[in-house]
C-alpha cells in the first residue's frame, strides 16, 4: 500500500486505543474558550445593554424581539448547518474546517458587539445585525464540535466519559467567565472605572483565548472518517425534517431538552445577577461568588457522573437529583423571603443555588447523552446516522431556550419596573465613561439608586427565578420517564445489533 492509500485508510478507520486517550484530552480542552464567549454573549449581553444604555420600553422590547427572531432564524440555520457539515468532504474531514472558520468569525463578531459605541435606535439596528451574525458564526463551530463526538468513539462507556469530561471543561470555561465578567465589569473592581470599557476589554481577552483553545482540538483529535467513503446526502429541508420527524426518540428529546434549558438558563440569563445586585449590593464580586459557587457543584457532578452512571440508571439518577434540585430552590426561597438582606442570607441563597444547580446539571448531562444516543437508534430505524443533523438539535434548543429566557426576563423586568432602576444606573455608568463623574461618585450614587428598590421588586425576581425553573425541571423529568425508551440496556442492544449486521454484510 502506498503512502497516500495508507493515509486514507488511517483517516477512514476508527480511532485506536491510543488515539481515544488523546481524544479524551484534546477534545474537551477545546471548548474552554468557546464557553467563555458563549457565557459572555448569551448570559451577559442583555445585562450589558441594560447597564450601559438608556432604553425606552419600546427599545427594550425591540431588543427582545431581535433575540427571539434570531432564535427562530436558528430553527432553519442550525439543522441546515448540520446538513451542510454532513456534505462536507475535505482532506481535513467534515468537522475541522467549520471549527476553524466558525471560531475565528465568532471572535470578530463578539469583539465588535462589546466595543462599538452607539446609542438610541442606531444601537438597536447595530444590535440586530450583530446578534444575527453571532447566530450564524457560532453555529458553524458549535454544531461541528458537538457533532464530532459520535465519530470519536462508539463505545458507550468511553462516550459517557468523553461527554462528561467535555461538559466539565465547558463548565470550567463558563465558570471562569462567570468569575471574570461580573467581578471586572461591576462595582469597585471595574476595569477602566466603567462598565462599557470593562466589557470591551473582557470581550477582547475571550476572543483571543477561544481560537487558541479550539486549535488544540482541531490539531489534536482523530475521528473515525469512514463517512468519507459515503456519498453525501443532498442538502434539503426535507432531509432535516425527516431526520427529526422519523426519529420519535429525537422528537421527544427536542421538547424535553427545550423545557430543561428554559429552566436551567433563567437564573444565569440575567435575573439572578439583577436580584443579587438589587438585594445585596452593586458589587460584581458578590455575583461572582454566587455563580461560581453555584456552578462548582456542576464540576463535582461531572467528575462523579461516570461512576454514578455505572451504578444507577439515568432515570434513577434523574429522580434522585430531582429531589436534590427541589431542596435547593426551597432553600433559596426561604433565605430570600424570610431572612433580612444580609450576608448570612446571601450565603444561604448561594448554597441553595449550588444544590439546585447540582440537580439541573445532572439533568443536562443526561439530556446530552440521550440526544447523542439517538444517532444509533436513527441508524437502526432509518439506515443513516445523520450525526451532524442530530447534533444540531442540542445547540438549536440551547439557543431557543435562551431566547425564551430573554422574553421571560424582559416581561419580568417590565412587570416589576426594573428598567427604571437600570436606566438610572446606565446613566451613571455613561457619565463615568465620559469622565463627567469619578468612579467613587458613580458607585456612591448607584448605591443610593439600589436602596430605593422595593421589597416587592426583589421578591418578585426571586419568585420568578426559583418557581419557573422548578416547574420546568419537574416537567422534563415526567416527560423523560414516560417517553424516552433508549435506556442503557436498549442502547447496548441496538449497538450490538448494528455491529452484527455490519459483520454479516
Amino acid at each position: 500500500m502506498d503512502n497516500k492509500n495508507a493515509a486514507a485508510a488511517l483517516n477512514s478507520g476508527a480511532p485506536d486505543e491510543k488515539s481515544q486517550k488523546r481524544n479524551l484530552l484534546c477534545f474537551p480542552v477545546g471548548t474552554l474558550g468557546r464557553d467563555m464567549i458563549y457565557n459572555l454573549f448569551t448570559n451577559y449581553i442583555l445585562l450589558y445593554v441594560l447597564f450601559t444604555h438608556n432604553l425606552t420600553a419600546a427599545q427594550l422590547m425591540s431588543i427582545t424581539g431581535i433575540m427571539i427572531g434570531a432564535r427562530i432564524f436558528d430553527a432553519l440555520n442550525d439543522p441546515l448547518m448540520g446538513n451542510i457539515i454532513e456534505r462536507t468532504r475535505t482532506r481535513w474531514g467534515k468537522y475541522k474546517p467549520w471549527l476553524t472558520i466558525g471560531i475565528l468569525s465568532t471572535s470578530v463578531v463578539v469583539y465588535l458587539a462589546f466595543n462599538v459605541r452607539l446609542e438610541g435606535w442606531a444601537f438597536i439596528w447595530f444590535f440586530g445585525i450583530i446578534y444575527f451574525a453571532y447566530s450564524i458564526t457560532y453555529t458553524m463551530h458549535d454544531i461541528s464540535y458537538w457533532g464530532m463526538i459520535p465519530s470519536l468513539s462508539r463505545d458507550g462507556g468511553t462516550r459517557d466519559k468523553l461527554t462528561a469530561m467535555t461538559n466539565l471543561a465547558a463548565g470550567i470555561g463558563g465558570a471562569v467567565a462567570g468569575i471574570m465578567i461580573p467581578m471586572f465589569t461591576t462595582g469597585s473592581n471595574t476595569i477602566g472605572g466603567n462598565a462599557q470599557t470593562a466589557y470591551g476589554r473582557v470581550a477582547l481577552i475571550f476572543c483571543i483565548l477561544a481560537p487558541l483553545f479550539l486549535s488544540i482540538t482541531i490539531i489534536g483529535v482523530r475521528e473515525d472518517r469512514s463517512y468519507m467513503e459515503v456519498v453525501p446526502p443532498p442538502v434539503s429541508f426535507k432531509k432535516i425534517l425527516s431526520t427529526i420527524v422519523n426519529n420519535d426518540q429525537l422528537s421527544w428529546m427536542c421538547l424535553i431538552f427545550l423545557i430543561h434549558q428554559v429552566g436551567a438558563d433563567l437564573i444565569i440569563g440575567g435575573i439572578g445577577s439583577t436580584y443579587i445586585y438589587f438585594t445585596y449590593g452593586y458589587q460584581g464580586g458578590l455575583y461572582s461568588l454566587f455563580s461560581t459557587i453555584g456552578l462548582s457543584a456542576s464540576g463535582i457532578l461531572l467528575i462523579a457522573y461516570p461512576l454514578l452512571s455505572s451504578k444507577w440508571s439515568r432515570k434513577t439518577l434523574m429522580k434522585a437529583f430531582g429531589i436534590i434540585l427541589t431542596a435547593g430552590f426551597a432553600i433559596m426561597l426561604a433565605a430570600g423571603l424570610f431572612m433580612p438582606a444580609t450576608m448570612p442570607s446571601f450565603w444561604i441563597t448561594t448554597i441553595g443555588y449550588m444544590i439546585a444547580q447540582l440537580g439541573m446539571n445532572c439533568y443536562y448531562v443526561i439530556m446530552m447523552l440521550s440526544i447523542i444516543n439517538t444517532v444509533e437508534y436513527n441508524e437502526l430505524k432509518n439506515g443513516t446516522r445523520d450525526e451532524a443533523i442530530v447534533a444540531s438539535i442540542r445547540p438549536f434548543f440551547t439557543k431557543f431556550g435562551s431566547a425564551v429566557c430573554v422574553l421571560l426576563t424582559t416581561v419580568t423586568y417590565l412587570i416589576f419596573g426594573i428598567t427604571d432602576t437600570t436606566n438610572q444606573i446606565s446613566s451613571l455608568e455613561q457619565a463615568a465613561n465620559a469622565g463627567a463623574i469619578t468612579e467613587a461618585t458613580k458607585l456612591q450614587q448607584i448605591d443610593a439608586v439600589i436602596s430605593s428598590v422595593s421589597t416587592a421588586q426583589s421578591h418578585g425576581l426571586l419568585l420568578v427565578m426559583c418557581l419557573i425553573p422548578l416547574l420546568m425541571m419537574v416537567s422534563a423529568y415526567i416527560l423523560y420517564k414516560k417517553h424516552y425508551i433508549l435506556d442503557e440496556e436498549e442502547y447496548d442492544r441496538i449497538v450490538a445489533e448494528l455491529a452484527a449486521a455490519k459483520k454479516n454484510a
